[in-house]
């Protein structure tokens, strides 16, 4: 028995997308196996690590938590958006390589985009507000003040964020 097929039509990272899909296609296989957007990535599959993280009509949501079919008709951001149109890094991506905030890497995308959300409704957050925003993303490596620091970075270096200082 084939599997029903639904149309789709999703703008991802400002490019309409269409696609027929079964109804059980998770958004991050989508995104990942369908259109090759393999920043995304699958860590625990349960919606708890954040890895998966994307920007769905500018909110952060767990894209392993969603299937491809409840995206129709918005719009996904994916951390592959967040860089300038030449392809080159922004400015959230290149404060996270400037402070280090990064080592295995994993979690990174998921940290990126939950910063960028901060970031987009609080231009100049102060810690608490920022490891709010990244607390439901679980990194291993780092001990997130890297990742604090980045973001502070990025705030300031927007034009909005207050004098850095690393700790």
């Amino acid at each position: 028995m084939t599997e029903k097929r639904h149309a789709i039509s999703v703008e991802v990272n400002g490019l309409r997308r269409t696609d027929e899909v079964p109804a059980r296609l998770s958004l991050v296989d989508w995104l990942r196996d369908r259109q090759r957007l393999t920043g995304t990535h699958i860590g625990c599959e349960h919606g708890t690590c954040g890895a998966c993280s994307v920007m769905l009509d500018g909110e952060a949501v767990r894209s392993c938590l969603m299937f491809a079919v409840q995206a129709d008709g918005h719009r996904v951001k994916t951390v592959e958006g967040l860089c300038n149109a030449d392809g080159t890094l922004g400015v959230l991506q290149d404060s996270f390589c400037e402070t280090h905030a990064m080592q295995c890497g994993y979690c990174t995308p998921g940290m990126l985009i939950a910063a960028q959300a901060l970031l987009d409704t609080v231009p100049d957050p102060t810690e608490a507000q920022i490891r709010d925003a990244i607390g439901g993303n679980l990194c291993r490596c780092t001990g997130y003040q890297q990742i604090v620091d980045a973001i502070k970075l990025a705030a300031r270096k927007m034009g909005s964020g207050p004098n850095f200082e690393p700790t």
